[in-house]
């Protein structure tokens, strides 16, 4: 009985360690980001506390993201009829091509220990996104893209101030 009692007691010690050094990350890292509670809802699944390990889940969820709008571009160009959005379509996918480019180099500058490029280099992918944007800011609008952009752009965010701190 008693040993059982200490086994539960460590249990809840651990589990409560892991909860608090989480929290301790997310407080630190997603009040610097562009937008606090998605980082909050982002890191909460990464399955790490360190930096490191945040960066590569982050950087990974970035590429998957930046992958998936590359796609969905490049079908939307394919599918519109409208002179004027399969153009601006054409053009996000060079701009989605660039910034997964940006995020692969980003992953390899990680790996290198090279953070302040992690930085650089994420910092471009953001601006290939909100390239992608721009566009969009005049008629005729079409917002397909534009939630997947700001997506992006706040998991970008994250890697950045991720990469500041390590």
């Amino acid at each position: 009985l008693i040993i059982v009692s200490l086994i539960g007691v460590l249990l809840f010690t651990i589990i409560s360690n892991v909860a608090s050094s989480n929290d301790v990350v997310v407080s630190t890292i997603c009040p610097k980001t562009s937008n606090p509670p998605f980082c909050s809802s982002v890191l909460k699944f990464a399955g790490t506390t360190d930096l490191k390990g945040l960066a590569v889940y982050t950087l990974n969820l970035a590429h998957t993201n930046a992958r998936k709008s590359l796609t969905l571009a490049k079908s939307i160009a394919t599918t519109t009829t409208n002179p004027q959005l399969k153009q601006r379509y054409s053009s996000c996918a060079e701009s989605y091509d660039e910034a997964a480019g940006d995020i692969e180099n980003a992953q390899k500058d990680l790996a290198l220990g090279d953070f302040n490029a992690v930085n650089i280099v994420t910092s471009g992918a953001m601006t290939e996104i909100d390239d992608c944007q721009d566009k969009f800011a005049q008629p005729p609008k079409d917002t397909s893209l534009l939630k997947n952009g700001k997506t992006l752009n706040d998991i970008c965010s994250i890697i950045l101030v991720i990469s500041n701190l390590l």
